[in-house]
């Protein structure tokens, strides 16, 4: 069984992430960061060192961390609390994402100038609708999950294509290899990834539990309530 657990970077949903791994107890966790990455967010404050990165980089960092504190959370908190959950209940934990600077770069190399322009002056705003309260961002992506990314692709195709697509083959196949090592797998990737990889991972089970039931109290204890039954017939 491959569970895709969706979460958002930027919302405070460690503990139901840590619950569900917990309750799931995997072989193996997978979680969507890089070796880089998760130096940045172990390091004070989840900053580290990204003085070195590419400016792009740095600036979805930081606008990141304040969307975070916004909602009283810190970047990634959901894929640390994956991680030390995974370690305490003994699963192997693998990291199976690209280097996210390298895709940064990447990605401002091939995108063409109007693209670049629309990107570097309209904001990450133009992007993740900053100006909106985070929990309607969710709301209207859940909504119309196909819809919401086929505007985003339009105004930023490259954007997408690299951050999204891509990374989306690639993670595919590191969970397609790993699914062929371990019988239970929880993947902690980001929600707009979910659809894409499962499209991908064609003729594994996969079970699915997005972003908008982390956030939904009552959708949650539902989801809570059926772990722990579940947990309860295997016992008997």
């Amino acid at each position: 069984m491959i569970t895709l657990l969706g979460t958002g970077h930027v919302f405070r949903i460690a503990e139901p992430v840590s619950f569900i791994v917990k309750n799931i107890w995997p072989d193996a966790v997978l979680v969507e960061l890089d070796p880089t990455r998760y130096g940045v967010l172990m390091s004070p404050e989840g900053i580290g060192d990204i003085e070195n990165q590419p400016k792009e980089y740095r600036k979805m960092a930081t606008y990141q961390r304040k969307v975070a504190e916004e909602n009283d959370s810190r970047v990634g908190a959901e894929f640390i609390a994956a991680i030390e959950t995974g370690k305490t209940i003994g699963a192997v934990i693998e990291f199976i994402d690209k280097d996210a600077a390298m895709v940064m770069r990447e990605t401002m190399e091939e995108m063409p100038f109007f693209e670049r322009f629309r990107f570097r002056f309209g904001s990450i705003r133009d992007v993740f609708s900053r100006k909106k309260n985070a929990d309607n961002v969710v709301n209207e992506f859940a909504e119309n999950e196909e819809e919401y990314m086929n505007k985003i692709r339009k105004k930023f195709p490259t954007l997408v294509r690299k951050l999204i697509d891509e990374r989306d083959v690639h993670m595919a196949a590191k969970i397609k290899e790993a699914s062929a090592r371990y019988s239970d797998i929880v993947v902690v990737i980001g929600d707009g990834h979910v659809e894409g990889i499962a499209k991908l991972l064609e003729g594994e089970t996969i079970r699915k539990i997005r972003l908008k039931t982390l956030m939904d109290p009552e959708r949650m204890n539902a989801l809570r309530a059926e772990l722990w039954t579940g947990i309860q017939e295997e016992k008997e």
